[in-house]
């Protein structure tokens, strides 16, 4: 009885565009989160990061920390808290509202945030070595275009008409 030929293994399937955008931002957060702890840094979660990358230097409330992250403002209070146990953040009352904390860097973030940008800006730099500088550039060129509103979907056609059954 003859055999049919091994099959060819699958090729996997090409990763999308937000795979790969967020393949890369782990390997950033990953790189940083390791040079900071090598450096003596205070230990930080990539959520702290996220969180430290968002927050406006006059203050941020907890509310809109969340909607920057993309995360409940649970998890983003949790990330807060955290970092103000660190002696990286602090809350202080918001002049706007009466009801609302701003969450803002101490000298300590400062100088945390600070390293960290040095830090990212090495990267970078190590990033053009591997991949090329003219592709580094590409890439932050078509990150930095302004890419409008996200796509809502089109407006449903006409559905067609159902066969009577």
């Amino acid at each position: 009885m003859p055999t049919s030929p091994p099959s060819s293994p699958q090729p996997f399937p090409r990763r999308n565009l937000p795979q790969l955008l967020g393949d890369a931002r782990r390997w950033f957060e990953e790189a940083l989160l390791t040079a900071m702890n090598a450096a003596g840094g205070p230990p930080v979660t990539s959520a702290q990061v996220q969180l430290f990358a968002v927050l406006d230097t006059e203050g941020t409330t907890v509310a809109a920390l969340a909607r920057r992250m993309g995360v409940t403002r649970q998890t983003a209070h949790q990330a807060v808290h955290g970092l103000v146990s660190a002696g990286l953040l602090e809350q202080a009352p918001d002049p706007a509202s009466a009801r609302q904390r701003l969450i803002r860097r101490t000298s300590a973030g400062e100088r945390a945030h600070h390293q960290a940008e040095r830090l990212l800006q090495d990267l970078e730099r190590q990033l053009a070595a591997r991949i090329g500088h003219d592709a580094v550039n590409a890439l932050r060129a078509a990150l930095e275009a302004p890419w409008g509103p996200a796509p809502t979907p089109a407006a449903p056609s006409t559905p067609a008409a159902t066969p009577p059954t």
